[in-house]
């Protein structure tokens, strides 16, 4: 104990000598400093509603001044009854607090504890070098108590409740309530404050998220209770605020919400006004990001996450949904989990260039449909070897040529159907159809479409070939979703973007994004691959009538894409008002097991997509007009297959259809013929023969012979001519009057004759239905009701056997 009181009066003697000391000697900051220092503000970026923060850019500061007048009175009143609740009467130093603090000290050998005032908090947090000396804490006395003498107690108050650490990066009130409770300060409850209000004493320590909540729910109730005891709480308010319960913001996301996401705005807006002046500008970004749909994508991936690498080997997925009317990016989920470092969790798939594998399809089929091939088109699908140099059996043909070199394509499930249409090869994602499709296209053609959609990574055509259709280029999910996103809506490209507005530290609006959305394609050319692609039906024979891209009673659009090796698996899919694209793989280029994206993406995709069906309009899709005319004089075009050569018969007398022949007798045939469709189109391309060879073998099996124009019959049909149409020679009214009236019952009937004998007769009155008989004598009984005209005109329509049709009238007149 002596020497206890010797370190004391040895500590009492060396202050007062180095107070009196630096409060004449030392160089004490310039108090004007205090009111002309501009406090570097945080960016702060933010989700769509510009309520929830997203992340503070500010190295790892966050920080946003709020005028004194907008801080709530509970929160300046729990800050003083913890911190100092002397603070109104004192001149900026307590002389038995810091003698305490000093105690303490000596007692523990170090000097953490300094009894500090709410105004030497200031000094300390705004004047002075954060080390903790002696030295230091003189000058720090000194310049509180010149500051009292300067400032006014609500203006110091106001500096310490703008900039006092709160942890985890946020400094000052605004950024504490928002770093830790997703709101603003403005926004407090009582028992919210008193939480905030604990933490600057020992931020880290009282930190919600680590080891020691208890001890930060004692304080803060400790602070409700002395607010009670100083008067600043009534007792209403004290038990009320006792009786709620606080909700922090996640651990996780309490300092950044979609980190992906995140990280590209920042790039962003670092490209435009440059990293210094976003960390220190203080910026409000409102960005483009649904955190709802951010939040659910995320939970869902982690959902299936494990099972995903258990039974694919697949150790990453990511997603990203777009707004196909605005661009808007509305989620994006790079990586599984960005914190797993050990998984590279912080790598963007979302930006990163993968293959697509068949998910690159419909830029084909399109390029397609503006050369005008139709869904109708038929394309055969069997064994082709795409190199004119190889023999069918994929042997090179001639010497010195690499076997490599040959190409033929396999579909995934290694079966050949024949014909097929472009239709049902698009919705069933068949290869060996889709490489056809893209030689028809145009391999550069195909990348112009694919340009025009907004991907801008496929810049070497010589490298991918015939290969392009089935994703031999690499294209980011970013890129490939916005693509989709201009088929969705009806051929306008709206280019994707991050960010809604940006406003400065003074709240005016220094950006916002230009809309200029352009027509890429045709809106009917993209209407007909929204309906090839949400077609169930077609593509049921490969997917099943219930997978996982079907949702009952709704229109989505969707196609799926798996690379040969395995090693990407994709799921693209779309309504009018929002697209989402999800994959599935390894960031090291692992391959997975040997399953389609089906299996290995389909079903998580298909969860988010009904959430956002949910949560999203949906207004489905605009029909497509058909591309080609119906009486093209291309077969081909509309999908005749069997030959290029039609005609019409009647088909009651087998014989060519004339002007007199009704719609539905009527039979379009064809002189068989059997070809590749390429064979119509261009007789002298290089790979005519490797197209021809298994399509006329396959005809031949099938016992599909070419015919001549012998079958075509020489005569025209002569049972449907006027001369054996049936007659209606009169129609008996019974009873017979000159004038009828409303509420008058009429027989109708008609004296007729036919050749091939009338079949039914129907009734109308005034061009409107009133019935129809198929029984002999065909008459019908007709109430006269509710009829305005004074001259009812009766229509009589006879039908024989044979289709023929004969029409006949009659005028009654009516009592008005």
């Amino acid at each position: 104990m002596r020497k206890f009181f010797i370190k004391l009066m040895v500590a009492g003697a060396l202050l007062g000598a180095a107070s009196l000391f630096f409060a004449v000697s030392i160089n004490v900051p310039d108090l004007n400093k205090f009111e002309e220092r501009k406090i570097a503000q945080s960016t702060k970026i933010y989700d769509r509603t510009g309520q929830i923060l997203l992340y503070d850019v500010h190295g790892d500061e966050k920080r946003t001044l709020i005028p004194f007048e907008k801080i709530p009175r509970h929160i300046k009143n729990a800050a003083v009854a913890l911190e100092d609740d002397n603070f109104y009467s004192h001149y900026g130093f307590r002389p038995l607090s810091f003698l305490r603090a000093v105690i303490t000290n000596l007692l523990r050998g170090n000097f953490e504890h300094g009894g500090s005032t709410i105004t030497q908090q200031v000094v300390k947090n705004t004047l002075l070098t954060p080390e903790k000396t002696i030295i230091r804490k003189i000058k720090e006395i000194i310049i509180a108590l010149k500051l009292e003498r300067t400032y006014s107690k609500d203006e110091i108050l106001n500096a310490y409740l703008n900039q006092i650490p709160y942890g985890s990066g946020a400094y000052g009130i605004e950024a504490a309530a928002e770093t830790f409770l997703g709101k603003q300060a403005e926004d407090l409850t009582i028992l919210e404050a008193a939480y905030l209000s604990a933490l600057p004493n020992a931020p880290s320590y009282y930190s919600p998220y680590g080891k020691h909540r208890k001890e930060l729910d004692d304080r803060a109730y400790f602070t409700l209770e002395k607010m009670r005891r100083l008067g600043f709480l009534s007792e209403k308010e004290y038990e009320s605020a006792k009786g709620q319960k606080i909700q922090f913001v996640p651990y996780r996301t309490q300092g950044i919400i979609a980190p992906h996401f995140v990280i590209e705005v920042k790039d962003e807006l670092n490209k435009k006004f440059g990293e210094d002046v976003v960390e220190r500008g203080g910026f409000r970004v409102i960005t483009t990001l649904d955190v709802g749909l951010q939040r659910q994508a995320e939970e869902i991936i982690n959902k299936y996450a494990e099972a995903n690498e258990k039974n694919f080997n697949a150790k990453n997925e990511s997603v990203v949904a777009i707004s196909p009317k605005t661009g808007d990016i509305l989620a994006m989920v790079g990586s599984r989990d960005y914190f797993d470092m050990e998984r590279e969790g912080n790598f963007n798939v979302v930006t990163a260039h993968r293959q697509p594998g068949s998910a690159f399809k419909p830029f084909v089929y399109a390029t397609a449909f503006k050369k005008g091939y139709t869904p109708e088109t038929m394309v055969f699908d069997l064994p082709t070897e795409f190199n004119p140099l190889c023999n069918m059996d994929g042997k090179p043909a001639v010497p010195d040529l690499e076997e490599d070199k040959c190409y033929h394509p396999q579909n995934f499930d290694e079966k050949f159907r024949g014909p097929v249409s472009l239709r049902e090869s698009l919705a069933q994602s068949l290869n060996v159809p889709s490489v056809k499709t893209l030689y028809l296209a145009g391999l550069e053609d195909s990348l112009a479409t694919a340009r025009d959609f907004g991907i801008t990574s496929l810049n070497d055509p010589q490298r991918y070939g015939l290969t392009l259709v089935l994703g031999g280029g690499e294209v980011s999910l970013l890129e490939l979703v916005s693509a989709y996103s201009v088929f969705a809506n009806d051929g306008m490209r709206n280019p994707y973007r991050y960010i809604l507005k940006i406003e400065g530290a003074g709240g005016e609006t220094i950006f916002t994004p230009e809309t200029a959305p352009q027509e890429v394609i045709n809106n009917n050319i993209a209407r007909a691959i929204n309906d090839i692609l949400s077609d169930n039906k077609a593509r049921a024979p490969s997917f099943g009538e219930f997978s996982a891209l079907y949702f009952p009673g709704k229109k989505v659009a969707a196609k799926t894409g798996t690379t040969n090796d395995y090693k990407d698996a994709w799921v693209v899919g779309y309504t009018p008002d929002i697209a989402i694209g999800a994959w599935a793989g390894n960031n090291d280029n692992a391959p997975m097991e040997k399953k389609v994206a089906g299996f290995i993406v389909a079903p998580w995709w298909h969860e988010i997509v009904e959430y956002a069906l949910i949560n999203f309009p949906n207004e489905g899709f605009a029909a497509p007009d058909q591309l080609a005319p119906v009486n093209s004089d291309k077969p081909y075009l509309r999908g005749e297959w069997r030959g290029n050569k039609e005609f019409i018969v009647d088909k009651i007398s087998g014989k060519l259809a004339t002007k007199y022949t009704p719609q539905d007798m009527l039979e379009k045939r064809v002189v068989y013929e059997i070809h590749s469709i390429l064979y119509w189109v261009d007789k002298s391309s290089p790979q005519l023969k490797n197209w021809e060879d298994p399509i006329r073998s396959w005809a031949s099996a099938n016992k599909l012979f070419d015919q001549d124009e012998s079958v075509i019959p020489k005569n025209y049909d002569d049972v449907h001519i006027p001369e054996n149409f049936p007659k209606i020679l009169k129609v008996q009214l019974i009873p017979q009057k000159n004038i009828y009236q409303n509420g008058d019952t009429i027989v109708l009937r008609p004296v007729f004759e036919s050749k091939f004998g009338v079949q039914q007769i129907d009734y109308f009155a005034n061009e409107e239905y009133v019935g129809g008989t198929k029984k002999y004598p065909f008459e019908i009984v007709f109430l006269l009701n509710n009829l305005q005209e004074s001259n009812v005109k009766i229509k009589l329509k006879a039908y024989d056997a044979v289709g023929n049709i004969a029409e006949a009238y009659l005028d009654l007149k009516k009592e008005n």
